[in-house]
C-alpha cells in the first residue's frame, strides 16, 4: 500500500501582508499530480491545514476544491487531523459533505469516526483516537491524534485515569495514549498513526508557531506508537525523521512552501511510503517545486541595490533587502526600489557604526518630543516619517496633553 504524508499546508497565510494563496493553489496542483502519478492508495495530513482558527472564505474553497480532487471523489482515502492553528469545530464543520468524498476530518482527540461507507472504502471499526479501514482487500488500522493540547489531553484522560496518572508529565501521558490504542495494531493490518506535535530533538526553523512553553509540551520519540509502520507528524516546517525513534519510521512533512525567510536553506517535500507486511516500510522524499522563491538581497549601499532591483526585476519572488547605507534613505528611493523590483516585502536599512567619541549627543531631557519620535522612526525604519504621520503624531501627543491638565 502506498501513502502519501504531507502537513502544515497553512492556507490563508500571508507574508508581510501579502497573500500566499495563488503559491498554495499551485502547491495544491501539484499534489494532486504527485498522487496521480504515484498511484497514492491513501493521504495523511498531519495538520495545520490553515494559518488561523478563522481563515479567509478563499482558503477554505481552496481547500475543499483540493481535497475532493486528491479523493478522486471518494476512491482514496484522505485522513485529515487538526492542528495547533487550526481551529478543531471549524475544521470538521464540513464532515457530512467530506465523507461522501472518502475525507475524515478529526479536530479533537476525543474525535470518533462513524463507521460505514465512505466514497469507495469502508471504515469497519473506530473508537477515540482509530479508525479501521477496509481498503482494496486490505486492512488498514491508523491511530489518529489530534493537536493534543494541555486541556484537551486532561479531557482525554480524565475518564480512564486516576488524578496521579495525569500529574505525570505531558510526554508521558501522550505515551500512555499511544500505548493503550497500540492494541489495535494487529499482525494482519497495516499499521499507522497520525499526529500534531513537537518530538523532543525535531529542527524548528523559527517560524513555527510554539505549541509548548520552556519544553513542558514536548513529546519523547519513546513515547511515539511501537507498532506502527509509520508515524506521520505534523508541525515542524523542516522535512525530517524523527531523532531517536529507532525502528519506528517518524518523520515530520514540514511545510510545502518557504512560509519566512528562515526557510529558505532547505527544499520542501512529501514523503510516499509503501507499507507491505512483512517488509520493511520504505519511506521515499518527494521534492515539491519552489513556486516563488524567498531571497534575502544584501547590498552595500543605496546605488547598489537600485541597479540590483532594474537588474533583477523580472524573476517572480519575494525579497528581503538590506542595505548598507551612513545615510537615512527618502520616500523616493524607496518607492523607486519598489517600482523597479515588484514584491520587495522589507527594506532594512544597515546602518554602519558612527563614532560615538565624535557624535554631539543632545540632551533627550531637552528635545521636543515630535523630534523624539523623528529620531526613533528614522532609527527602526531607515526613513523620514511622512508629514502626514508627524502631523497624526502632533495631534494624538498634543491630546495627551491637554489631558495631563485636566
Amino acid at each position: 500500500m502506498k501513502i502519501l504524508h504531507t502537513s502544515d499546508w497553512h492556507l490563508g497565510k500571508t507574508l508581510e501582508g501579502n497573500s500566499r494563496l495563488a503559491e498554495q493553489e499551485r502547491f495544491l496542483e501539484e499534489l494532486v499530480t504527485i498522487v496521480n502519478e504515484k498511484e497514492i492508495d491513501l493521504i495523511l495530513v498531519a495538520g495545520d491545514i490553515y494559518d488561523t482558527s478563522n481563515p479567509p472564505a478563499q482558503a477554505e474553497r481552496l481547500f475543499y476544491d483540493s481535497v475532493k480532487k486528491l479523493s478522486a471523489n471518494g476512491q482514496r482515502p484522505i485522513i485529515i487531523v487538526a492542528g495547533n492553528h487550526d481551529n478543531p469545530d471549524r475544521l470538521v464543520a464540513a464532515s457530512p459533505l467530506a465523507y461522501e468524498h472518502g475525507v475524515v476530518l478529526l479536530g479533537k482527540p476525543k474525535s470518533i469516526v462513524e463507521i460505514g461507507k465512505y466514497g469507495t472504502f469502508e471504515i469497519v471499526d473506530s473508537g477515540e483516537g482509530f479508525l479501521e479501514i477496509d481498503l482494496k482487500g486490505e486492512r488498514v488500522v491508523i491511530l489518529t491524534l489530534p493537536y493534543p493540547s494541555e486541556q484537551r489531553l486532561n479531557e482525554l484522560l480524565s475518564e480512564e485515569l486516576a488524578e496521579d496518572a495525569r500529574r505525570k508529565s505531558y510526554s508521558a501521558r501522550i505515551g500512555e495514549i499511544f500505548s493503550n490504542l497500540s492494541e489495535k495494531h494487529r499482525e494482519d493490518t497495516i499499521n499507522l498513526a497520525i499526529s500534531h506535535l513537537f518530538v523532543m530533538g525535531g529542527e524548528e526553523v523559527g517560524s513555527e508557531r510554539p505549541i509548548q512553553l520552556g519544553g513542558s509540551l514536548t513529546v519523547d520519540a519513546n513515547h511515539l506508537p511501537q507498532r506502527a509502520h509509520y508515524v506521520a507528524l505534523g508541525h515542524l516546517h523542516k522535512p525530517q525523521k524523527v531523532v531517536g525513534s529507532g525502528k519506528i519510521k517518524a518523520y515530520y512533512s514540514g511545510s510545502p512552501i518557504e512560509y519566512s525567510k528562515k526557510e529558505v536553506h532547505y527544499s520542501k517535500s512529501v514523503y510516499v511510503v509503501e507499507v507491505n507486511l512483512g517488509l520493511d516500510t520504505k519511506v521515499e522524499e518527494v521534492y515539491l517545486k519552489n513556486y516563488k522563491p524567498i531571497e534575502v538581497w544584501k547590498c552595500k549601499g543605496i546605488k547598489e541595490a537600485l541597479i540590483r532591483c532594474e537588474e533583477d526585476g523580472e524573476r517572480d519572488i519575494w525579497v528581503y533587502l538590506e542595505i548598507q547605507t551612513d545615510r537615512v534613505m527618502t520616500q523616493s528611493e524607496i518607492k523607486e526600489m519598489k517600482k523597479l523590483r515588484p514584491h520587495i516585502v522589507e527594506i532594512k536599512p544597515v546602518f554602519q557604526e558612527m563614532d560615538r567619541e565624535e557624535e554631539e549627543l543632545e540632551d533627550m531631557t531637552t528635545m521636543r518630543i515630535e523630534d523624539l519620535f523623528k529620531d526613533y522612526y528614522i532609527y527602526k525604519n531607515g526613513v523620514h516619517p511622512t508629514e502626514e504621520l508627524m502631523d497624526l503624531f502632533s495631534e494624538i501627543a498634543q491630546g495627551e496633553g491637554d489631558e495631563d491638565e485636566t
